[in-house]
């Protein structure tokens, strides 16, 4: 009777213990949830197993949570924030092709520090003790950095280069993983796949329009193809990229005879630093060839800041400011 009363006891102590630590271990999986999903940075969440993403073609694996990101690009950024995940970035680069955040976005982004107002340069990258680069694929390779080389130096690097919607809400889903923020970007994607749906429903049935996309001018036009995520957008919006059959490289420049004889119904300008809008349309009505258009003589204009044009969190937002460019009798 005595040993079956000093097992029961050990066995108590065991199982008090066991509800303790899982009580405990509970209770700070709640506030590391909370600080991700306030913005906060939590402390360290190992992973085990590990996380294994892949990323166009790179296995990214990743055993513990970042602490401490960079995000190349703006739409890059952007992601963080629409996610809630602005105070882990460390630095920011890109800002000269950008107009700015979303209105929802402007007070965190405040708060975001710059790494390089252009492209990232390697000295800033390898010296600002990140340990996660989010950054559109422009900024790797080539002369720009190289990804060999910041793993090296301790830091996971996740390369945005998705050519559909379905790859970028992949991306943000990925983002939302590695972060601890699932539902979030869940919840997110959820809804752009909604507003999609809704302007969809309103343009049904209707004959797409001609696009050109004008980034800038000089000599000829340079331009999307048919494989630049752009393009994708412009479908989705009710419209049709006259060069969507060049699709060796997804920025081309083309003449502007070449464009006439196209003939675009409405002109996508890109909007950011330099040139300014005010100087490309002044450009395009300038030019003795490309005034002969009808989208000029009709004065059929749009504006799309150039990182709603980049593969991110404003697929929804670009999709529905260029359908109404394209289709104003609708919205």
């Amino acid at each position: 009777m005595k040993k079956y009363f000093l097992m029961t006891k050990q066995t108590a102590q065991c199982v008090f213990a066991m509800a303790l630590a899982l009580s405990l271990n509970m209770m700070l999986g709640s506030c590391a949830k909370k600080g991700a999903e306030e913005g906060g940075v939590a402390e360290t969440v190992l992973y085990n197993p590990p996380l294994v993403i892949e990323d166009y073609g790179r296995t990214v694996t990743v055993t513990q949570k970042p602490q401490k990101a960079l995000t190349l690009g703006p739409n890059c950024t952007e992601v963080f924030a629409a996610l809630g995940l602005a105070n882990y970035i460390a630095g920011n680069s890109l800002k000269n092709h950008s107009r700015g955040p979303l209105p929802e976005y402007a007070e965190v982004y405040k708060k975001i520090p710059e790494l390089n107002y252009g492209s990232a340069t390697r000295e800033r990258v390898i010296s600002s003790g990140a340990d996660f680069v989010y950054g559109i694929d422009w900024e790797f390779g080539g002369s720009g950095l190289e990804v060999a080389e910041l793993e090296k130096y301790g830091m996971t690097v996740y390369i945005n280069s998705a050519n559909t919607f379905e790859q970028t809400f992949q991306e943000i889903l990925d983002i939302g993983k590695i972060f601890g923020v699932t539902e979030t970007a869940q919840t997110y994607v959820d809804n752009q796949k909604s507003r999609l749906q809704a302007v969809w429903s309103k343009i049904a049935g209707k004959s797409p329009v001609k696009v050109l996309i004008y980034d800038s001018g000089g000599n000829g036009v340079f331009t999307c193809s048919g494989i630049n995520f752009e393009t994708f957008i412009i479908n989705a919006a009710g419209g049709k990229n006259i060069f969507d059959d060049l699709k060796e490289k997804a920025w081309v420049t083309v003449s502007y005879e070449e464009v006439l004889a196209r003939n675009p119904d409405v002109i996508i300008i890109h909007d950011y630093d330099s040139p300014s809008v005010e100087e490309k349309l002044a450009e395009i009505r300038g030019n003795s060839t490309l005034a002969q258009l009808d989208a000029v003589k009709n004065n059929r204009f749009v504006t799309i800041e150039l990182e709603s044009a980049l593969p991110g969190n404003r697929i929804a937002y670009a999709v529905e400011k260029i359908a109404k460019g394209l289709h104003p009798d609708l919205f």
